[in-house]
């Protein structure tokens, strides 16, 4: 199975914390060339010390701020004006606070909307001619499990992640004849600091220890445990690999069997 990477450029978003570093790590150990991007300078030069550079890769970072999609845009095009090509990106972004749907404000589904599909539209589109010209694109997307069953309490996530899921589908068959795949990464309960956050509001809402919010979790997990960032990176390392060329327009839970739905 070839997962060789070397001569690769891969855009990680989210890639100072959690699965998104998890995955720029293991891509530059598949021999990709990384370029991090994140809004904290400081937090990307120490995770470029991290990545792995034994083929003589070029690690590269950018600083955006995902909430404001114009500067992301203008980062990435003159990014993309003075480099090869990027042949992977990897669409990976906090996801909104918690809290009903039926409380949410306006302002939560527009800022989260923004985040999510706008900035993932922004960055695709500045890609695109690279990948077509390369011959070469992987385009992935890290959702949620709730885009097959949502989860309660993530009421705004749920609405955004779903539209997220439906943009790839739509972009991955507009795609495919130039040798580009779309694809969706449905992480469950992952240890990092967003499920850190869950659990506790989870405690605080109910006045009981967090422990009492850990199992309550876990035992919707058939697994029994939380999934480790790395364990989510392979998938995206699976999809972003020559070996997965054939596979397009797809969602992988990649949960412990949690999911309820096939």
């Amino acid at each position: 199975m070839n997962l060789d990477l070397t001569g690769r450029t891969a855009l990680v978003c989210g890639s100072t914390q959690g699965i998104g570093k998890a995955a720029a790590i293991g891509l530059s150990r598949l021999g990709a060339s990384v370029v991090l991007i994140a809004r904290n300078e400081d937090s990307l030069k120490q995770t470029l010390k991290d990545l792995d550079d034994t083929l003589r890769q070029k690690h590269a970072y950018l600083v955006a701020d995902f909430s404001k999609p114009e500067q992301v845009k203008n980062v990435v095009e003159e990014y993309v004006a003075s480099h090869d090509p990027v042949h992977i990106l990897v669409n990976n972004t906090g996801g909104p606070p918690g809290g009903p749907v039926i409380a949410a404000k306006t302002e939560e589904f527009l800022s989260a909307f923004s985040n999510h599909l706008i900035c993932n539209q922004v960055l695709a589109q500045a890609l695109l001619p690279g990948m077509k010209k390369a011959g070469y694109g992987r385009i992935i997307n890290i959702i949620s499990t709730s885009v097959k069953v949502p989860l309660r309490g993530l009421g705004v996530s749920n609405t955004v992640r779903a539209a997220v899921a439906n943009w790839s589908k739509t972009w991955s068959m507009e795609v495919a004849p130039f040798g580009i795949t779309v694809n969706n990464v449905l992480p469950g309960a992952t240890l990092t600091q967003r499920l850190d956050s869950i659990l506790n509001s989870k405690a605080e809402k109910s006045g009981t220890p967090r422990e009492n919010a850990e199992n309550e979790m876990l035992k919707e997990i058939p697994m029994g445990r939380f999934a480790e960032a790395e364990e989510v990176a392979n998938a995206i390392l699976f999809l972003a690999s020559p070996a997965a060329s054939y596979i397009t327009g797809i969602n992988i839970p990649v949960d412990g069997g949690r999911t309820g739905s096939l």
